[in-house]
Parts: C-alpha cells; sequence; structure tokens
C-alpha cells in the first residue's frame, strides 16, 4: 500500500470563485438598475410631453370657438365652456409623480391672444423641441424647480 497525502475532491466551489460571482452579479445588478431607472424617468418625461400637448389641442380648440384663450384653467377638472357647456378636455392632467400642476400662463393683459404651457422634466439629457435645461426665466415648476419644457401657441415664442 502506498502511503501519501490523501487528495480530496469534494467538487465546491473556493472562497474566492464565490466572491467572484458575486461581485460579477452586483455590477451587472448596478447597470440593470441604472438603465431601468432612467427608463422610468423618459417615460415620465414623455407623458408629461403628451399632457401638454393633449392641453394645446384643447385649447386651440377653445380659441377656434371664442377667439380667446381661456383666463385660467383648472388642472384635475374639465376644461369647458360654461354658457354652452361644451366640453373641449374631460380632465386637464396634472405632473404624473408629483401631482403638481402644469404651469399656464396668457398674455400679461390677460385678454387671452397668447398663453405658454410649461413642465418639468426628469431627464438631464434630454434636447428635443421645446426643452430648455437650463430651464425657463420666471417659471416654477413646484417640486422640480424651474421648468424645462415649454410649448405657446403659434403667435408667441417661448
Amino acid at each position: 500500500m502506498k502511503k501519501g497525502l490523501a487528495r480530496s475532491n469534494s467538487g465546491g466551489f473556493t472562497f474566492l470563485e464565490l466572491m467572484l460571482v458575486i461581485a460579477i452579479l452586483g455590477i451587472l445588478a448596478t447597470l440593470i438598475t441604472g438603465n431601468f431607472l432612467t427608463s422610468l424617468k423618459k417615460g415620465r418625461d414623455a407623458r408629461r410631453k403628451i399632457d401638454i400637448e393633449q392641453i394645446q389641442k384643447s385649447l386651440e380648440m377653445y380659441y377656434e370657438d371664442k377667439r380667446a384663450y381661456p383666463a385660467t384653467i383648472t388642472f384635475g377638472a374639465n376644461l369647458n365652456d360654461p354658457i354652452s357647456g361644451k366640453v373641449y378636455m374631460q380632465k386637464i392632467p396634472n405632473d404624473p409623480i408629483t401631482n403638481n400642476n402644469y404651469v399656464y400662463t396668457i398674455d400679461p393683459d390677460g385678454v387671452g391672444n397668447y398663453y405658454k404651457l410649461y413642465s418639468c422634466l426628469e431627464n438631464t439629457q434630454d434636447t428635443g423641441a421645446g426643452v430648455n435645461q437650463a430651464g425657463y426665466v420666471d417659471t416654477d415648476c413646484g417640486g422640480c424647480g424651474i421648468c424645462k419644457y415649454g410649448i405657446s401657441s403659434g403667435n408667441v415664442a417661448l
């Protein structure tokens, strides 16, 4: 019988191998989570832009009938003509995450010759139409600070 070292072949993983796998999984989880959170921000921003565009369409229909934009709009309520009862929008939406109102302004004299609509943006990399990452002067979009997305009636610039 030969004497020698007994070799144990348990087939398990070493501590180093386990630590390496855990580190790789951690890195992958971080990458996936970052992309997921960015996607959520982009999705909410897309919702904001769609909301603003829908409000814009309703305001243009209102203008076609009344030859002026409304002096105020109530977010969460409908946009209608109180005299005729015609409804231009069933429910004027709010911001999808903060539930704050979007910002609606009309000309300073209050006649309703033009309007501007603003909202905040979460995606700091967005450079699309109507986006001003520096923010629009004299706007406050509530919890997110200065408004970074805006649209207006065709007869005035943002």
